[in-house]
């Protein structure tokens, strides 16, 4: 087992050049550093501090990915190394499971043209296209076209094809080996219960914010805003952000946070979005990266801090 000499903060298990690796997580290891660490239980916290990962998981984080987002392993890397350093300032973590099925409304399954072709990822699809043929539905055409239409009247995306990406039972669907370690590590060291949502298993529509779908399915129990989650999330004193994409899940989270808070900015003053624990999709044609730093600076005017993993909580 590789040690960490580097810094007494970091458990000797852990070891930075395997974050971007899939290997079999050392749970029991993570499980047993963290009960010896002996740290105060989190429910004692006189400052509730929240850390919410959106979607750190294998195809979006190692390079051997199917949606893999450039600088996500060093982003995973500091993620990590912030746990361990502020494990006994950290009262809860709360992460996210991107997870699809083989049919859905972005997936290229979904689509086909008049030669019997599927699109290829990355195309995109409007009403347009549908109107006139270009792409048709395989499944549900009456939605998909209305769905399509609610896409373009919100004003945020464009309903892309994306590749097949953390498929429910798949590796990539996992969290990275390494974080997940040292949420073990924190849970045991603090007795605290991590927290798992699952989202994105909807066929007919995506799901970018972990707490909202793109366009609300009012038939399905996950189909609208999670306002018990945001609710808890109002109780901590401070909530720090990290995770995958910046430019998608991670802004559309944001996005669902602010809005929901809009009237209490005193809820916004508690966000922490760490601005080098996350990265954006590279596109060749759209520079997703400045649509989600100038949004995400006008969420700072509004109250949310724009830190790093190398500030301070406070």
């Amino acid at each position: 087992m590789a040690t960490n000499q580097t810094n007494s903060a970091f458990p000797a298990y852990y070891d930075p050049a395997k974050v971007g690796t899939l290997y079999q997580s050392e749970i029991a290891v993570a499980a047993e550093a963290g009960l010896k660490a002996q740290s105060a239980p989190s429910a004692h916290d006189k400052k509730r501090v929240m850390l919410l990962l959106v979607d750190p998981q294998v195809d979006f984080v190692l390079t051997s990915g199917t949606l893999s987002v450039p600088g996500a392993v060093e982003d995973t890397r500091r993620t990590i190394e912030w746990i361990y350093q502020h494990n006994g300032e950290i009262t809860s973590i709360a992460a996210s499971l991107d997870s699809h099925t083989a049919f859905q409304i972005f997936y290229p399954t979904w689509w086909i043209n008049e030669k019997g072709e599927h699109p290829a990822p990355f195309t995109t699809i409007s009403g347009e296209d549908i109107r006139n043929g270009i792409w048709k539905p395989v499944i549900d055409p009456t939605w998909s076209l209305n769905y399509v239409e609610e896409l373009e009247k919100g004003g945020k995306y464009i309903l892309m094809i994306w590749p097949y990406h953390t498929m429910i039972g798949t590796p990539g669907q996992s969290i990275v080996p390494a974080l997940s370690e040292a949420i073990m590590y924190h849970s045991a060291a603090r007795h605290a219960q991590p927290m798992w949502l699952i989202k994105g298993s909807i066929p007919q529509t995506e799901n970018y914010s972990i707490l909202e779908p793109e366009v609300k399915v009012p038939t399905h129990p996950l189909g609208g805003l999670n306002t018990s989650f945001l609710d808890m999330l109002s109780k901590y004193d401070l909530v720090y952000v990290a995770g995958q994409a910046k430019s998608h899940c991670v802004l559309s989270t944001m996005r669902s946070i602010i809005q929901y808070f809009s009237n209490q900015p005193e809820v916004i003053a508690k966000l922490r979005f760490l601005m080098d624990c996350t990265s954006s999709v590279q596109h060749p044609a759209i520079d997703f990266d400045a649509i989600a730093n100038a949004e995400l600076q006008a969420m700072s005017k509004q109250g949310m801090r724009l830190v790093t993993s190398k500030d301070p909580i406070n």
